[in-house]
């Protein structure tokens, strides 16, 4: 029992295949990143220093983009490191660091996707009272509660996992909390409940966001003039929620069910997915559809007037 206790190193095997082509893995990588950190920075600070997008939709697409870098860092600087190193390990307790940014991360994305569907639930389907509901102080509550639930959700997830180790494979490029747990040396019913009404929680924000959505229809249908609004404001929302929720799920639904027989480099892919595509695209699709964040940085780039 005490050799057992002394695994305190863990190994990322899925970056074995990467060996022969980690060069140029590293470059498309640290291009990627790059990317990722030029236009989330510059839907921050576009937000930040202009006055006239302090709105609550806009307030909440910074505080996506910054849990976008903040889930990012939990990767990518240690993904890059990997990729000039022969040997792929990890210590424990920074395996169960990098778990509990990547979760509370994507957790922190459904709640802030959930807020934008709600603000523009109450925008278009009780405008009467938008400013009333959305005020400043509720808009800050609202915002910390979004960032908070995460963190204290995975705290838990992560003390869970912080048990006795009796393997030491990590059997994908990043550390996830499930596969930590399933190396422990015993089980709790703790590693099965947490995550349970973790999953629970964020399933019910999916379905609070679907449900916002059919009033939004049912009433944009009766006015030209809200449907116009849903186009502008709405339609960048439905494709961050889809292409979070999609290549989120894809990479859940194979970890606990999928098949071993699926080449390596196909898992690695499904497992990076929505840490490229969502951080990537949510920034461009915000930065072009909304008229008032694209003239704003325009602005800046061409220094004209509008």
């Amino acid at each position: 029992m005490d050799n057992v206790s002394q695994i305190t190193m863990l190994t990322l095997s899925g970056l074995n295949v990467t060996a022969n082509y980690r060069f140029i893995l590293f470059g498309l990588t640290v291009l990627c990143y790059c990317v990722i950190l030029l236009v989330n920075m510059t839907i921050i600070v576009t937000v930040i220093v202009d006055k006239s997008l302090h709105e609550p939709m806009y307030i909440f697409l910074c505080n996506l983009c910054i849990n976008g870098l903040y889930g990012t860092a939990g990767f990518y600087p240690k993904f890059l490191n990997d990729l000039l190193t022969s040997t792929f390990i990890i210590s424990h307790a920074g395996c169960l660091l990098q778990g509990f940014v990547l979760h509370s991360s994507a957790c922190a994305d459904f709640s802030f996707l959930a807020l934008m569907a709600y603000d523009r639930y109450v925008a278009i389907c009780r405008p009467l009272v938008y400013h009333s509901v959305m005020t400043k102080q509720r808009i800050g509550v609202l915002a910390f509660v979004a960032w908070l639930l995460p963190f204290f959700l995975l705290l838990l997830s992560t003390v869970t996992s912080t048990s006795r180790l009796c393997g030491s494979n990590i059997p994908k490029i990043y550390c996830v909390n499930f596969l930590i747990s399933n190396l422990a040396c015993s089980d709790s019913i703790a590693k099965y409940i947490i995550p349970a009404f973790s999953y629970s929680f964020y399933v019910g924000h999916a379905g609070f966001v679907v449900w916002t959505y059919i009033y939004m229809i049912k009433t944009c249908l009766k006015s030209k003039e809200n449907m116009n609004r849903f186009m502008q404001t709405c339609i960048p929302h439905v494709f961050s929620v889809t292409i979070f929720a999609v290549t989120l799920l894809f990479d859940l639904i194979y970890m606990r069910f999928g098949s071993k027989d699926l080449s390596q480099h196909v898992q690695n892919f499904m497992s990076m997915e929505f840490l490229l595509f969502p951080p990537l695209i949510n920034p461009l699709i915000y930065g072009f559809k909304l008229s008032k964040i694209r003239k704003r940085i325009q602005h800046f780039i061409c220094g004209k007037s509008f």
